[in-house]
Formats: C-alpha cells, sequence, structure tokens
C-alpha cells in the first residue's frame, strides 16, 4: 500500500467536500481525523497541533517544534510549521486562513483553542468537522473495509476460545477475565485494547458495566464485549474491532434462554435490514420490532449500532430518526440487546459493512449462547 497516495486522494476528497460546502478551510487538531489525513496522531496537550487545510492550497501542519520528530514528513502533501515555546500558534493559524469567513473545526479539538481562534477570527462562521471530513470517513474503500476484516477476524479468536471454555471463567473475578481478554486481543494482532466489559449475573443489566472484583459463579449468565485497534506500520491508522458475546456457566434458565432466542434473531433481523439505501433508523426498528413481539423491546436501552473505522463510535449512527440511507462503504456495528435491573441482561454484536451486494457481516464467531463449565 503506496500511503502517501491514499493520504493524497484523502486531502482531495477533503478539498473537494470544503469547497462543495462553500468552507474555506478545515482545521484538523486531536482526534481521528488527523490520523486518517496524514498518518500522525496529535497528543492530547495544552500546546496546539493543527492541520490547516484550505479548500485551494497545501495544508500546513502547525506543531509544538519538540514534536516534529513525531511526524512521518509527507513534503509532497503538507508543510509543517514548527512553533517554540514563546511563539503563539493561535495567531499562525490564524495567519494561515487568512480572510476566511467559513471554517470547519475538528469535533475533538479542546474548547480552549476553539474559543481563541474565534476571538482571533471574530468574523468567520464554524461548522462542525464531522460535517465535512466525518461524512468522508464514514464511507470506507476496500483497503479500509480489509483493515476491518482482519480487526474482526482477531477478536474472533479471543470470542471462540471464550465459548469454547479455554477462557477461565468460575471463580475468577470480572476483572482478571477482562485482563486475560485484553492480553489475547492484542496476541491478534491489536495494538491496544480500547475496552474488555465482562459482566457477570446481575450485573449484565449494565451495558456499559465496568467489570470489577465481582466472582463470577456457576450457573449465571457472563457478558463479553470487546475490541481494539490494529497494529499497522509507523504512519498508518489502526482501525477497531468491536463484539459482543454470551455465555452461560451452565445450563440457563428456560427464561433466559428464551429471551436469548428472540435475541438471536432480532439480531439476525437488524443485519439483514442494513441494506443500501435504507434508512439508518429504519435498521434500528427492524431489530426493535422483533424484541416487541415478544415484550423484549421495553428492555432495549439504546440504539442499535455505531459507526466503526479509526474511531471506536462514529458515523454512521443506526438509531431511530436517522433518516440518512446507508451506502456502500458504511461499517457499523449491529448490536441489540436487553437490560433488565436486578435480574440480567444480553447483547449480541458483530460489525457489518453495506455493500451493493448486501450487508456483510465481518464477525463470524458463533452467534449462539455458549455453555461453557469453566
Amino acid at each position: 500500500m503506496d500511503i502517501s497516495s491514499v493520504f493524497s486522494q484523502r486531502l482531495d476528497r477533503v478539498r473537494s467536500a470544503l469547497t462543495s460546502s462553500g468552507v474555506d478551510a478545515a482545521l484538523v487538531s486531536v482526534g481521528p481525523d488527523l490520523p486518517w489525513l496524514i498518518g500522525y496522531e496529535a497528543m492530547p496537550l495544552e500546546r496546539l497541533t493543527m492541520l490547516v487545510v484550505p479548500a485551494d492550497g497545501v495544508p500546513t501542519l502547525v506543531i509544538p517544534g519538540f514534536e516534529v520528530a513525531r511526524v512521518t514528513p509527507h513534503d509532497e502533501l503538507f508543510t509543517i510549521d514548527g512553533w517554540s515555546e514563546t511563539d503563539d500558534p493561535i495567531e499562525r493559524v490564524a495567519e494561515l486562513v487568512g480572510s476566511s469567513s467559513r471554517l470547519s473545526i475538528g469535533d475533538h479539538t479542546w474548547a480552549r483553542f476553539l474559543v481563541a481562534l474565534q476571538q482571533r477570527i471574530p468574523k468567520a462562521s464554524w461548522v462542525k468537522g464531522s460535517e465535512i471530513i466525518g461524512a468522508l470517513r464514514q464511507v470506507k474503500d476496500d483497503a479500509e473495509i480489509a483493515s476491518l476484516q482482519r480487526a474482526a477476524d482477531g477478536v474472533d479468536v479471543v470470542a471462540a476460545a471464550l465459548q469454547n471454555g479455554e477462557i477461565p471463567l468460575i471463580g475468577r473475578t470480572e476483572a482478571a477475565v477482562s485482563a486475560d481478554l485484553g492480553e489475547r486481543i492484542r496476541a491478534q494482532g491489536h495494538a491496544k485494547v480500547n475496552f474488555a466489559i465482562v459482566a457477570s449475573g446481575p450485573n449484565t443489566a449494565s451495558p456499559h458495566h465496568h467489570p470489577g472484583d465481582r466472582v463470577i459463579q456457576p450457573n449465571e449468565v457472563v457478558l463479553c464485549d470487546f475490541g481494539g485497534v490494529t497494529a499497522e506500520p509507523e504512519g498508518v491508522p489502526g482501525y477497531c474491532s468491536d463484539i459482543t458475546r454470551m455465555v452461560h456457566t451452565g445450563e440457563p434458565p428456560v427464561e433466559f434462554r428464551e429471551a436469548f432466542d428472540v435475541l438471536f434473531d432480532a439480531q439476525a433481523k437488524g443485519v439483514a435490514a442494513a441494506t443500501v439505501g435504507t434508512p439508518a433508523g429504519e435498521v434500528d426498528r427492524a431489530a426493535r420490532d422483533h424484541l416487541a413481539s415478544e415484550d423484549l423491546d421495553q428492555w432495549f436501552l439504546h440504539r442499535l449500532g455505531h459507526g466503526i473505522g479509526v474511531e471506536a463510535h462514529e458515523d454512521p449512527y443506526l438509531v431511530e430518526g436517522n433518516a440518512a440511507p446507508l451506502v456502500a462503504g458504511n461499517a457499523f456495528s449491529i448490536e441489540p440487546g436487553f437490560y433488565i435491573e436486578g435480574k440480567w441482561g444480553a447483547r449480541i454484536e458483530d460489525i457489518v459493512v453495506a455493500t451493493v451486494d448486501g450487508p456483510r457481516p465481518l464477525n463470524r464467531a458463533d452467534h449462539q449462547l455458549a455453555i461453557v463449565e469453566a
């Protein structure tokens, strides 16, 4: 892969989007947009790092001078302006945008920098970076989908080990199992772990439970939701994984088994509905309506899914009211669940890509409730 060519194409797409939106320049600081555009991830410092991308010119990376060595240069794509401790980087950015009247600002930019820029460029109006760069990032190309597939393959291996009883559960704390999952995620080609939720028994009723010192018992449900970021060559952004699978430490009660079977079908209906041209909110509705058929929708507390790429959660969001139609290249989770406080909960999650040939699930690990005795 010629990464310079990839970055060149992305910068061209951003410039085109700026022009068509009537925006003079994009200002990109901390967050996922910067590594997606030029391969550099800014440290979240009180010192400003900002890529200024004019609609009709060469981008400039304004960066603390002692951070310049961390940047993989692409001289044909952007220039580097390193500033010293006595310089005013806000003034440098203001000079670069000149008389611009409409500017895009990255969604993750620190408020202190935005406020300072607004004071320095008082006549400019501002739009969210997600409306420009985010709209481009949500449509993945073949190379990005391949990276997402590698990420999914890695966590599938970990999920299979969980379902096969290779990862001990009974008698261990949730935190210990979470750490075990994290080690296995890294061993499967991930540079870092974003999360490794392990919830047992009544804790499964909390969708984002933080694994703690509760000891997993026999004959109870365990929810594991985990993912990370793939390891890539220096200067190439990693892509995220995200999967949720359920196990039961012994034979499950009939009531839970029946509810899980409904959830299993709801997740499949959500995947099947995720076709190109279908509004995102209707995909959510397909899974939610099936849960409603058995009165489980009242316990489905969150949207059906979120986009995924260099960021674990990004556009598009599969949620009621989102009328934006899916397009080929959208990648997102399909993760219906039910959460009954004080009792139990369950969720099944895959990453899916919308293609012209239909929805393409990236995760292949078994979706059934696994019965383990370990």
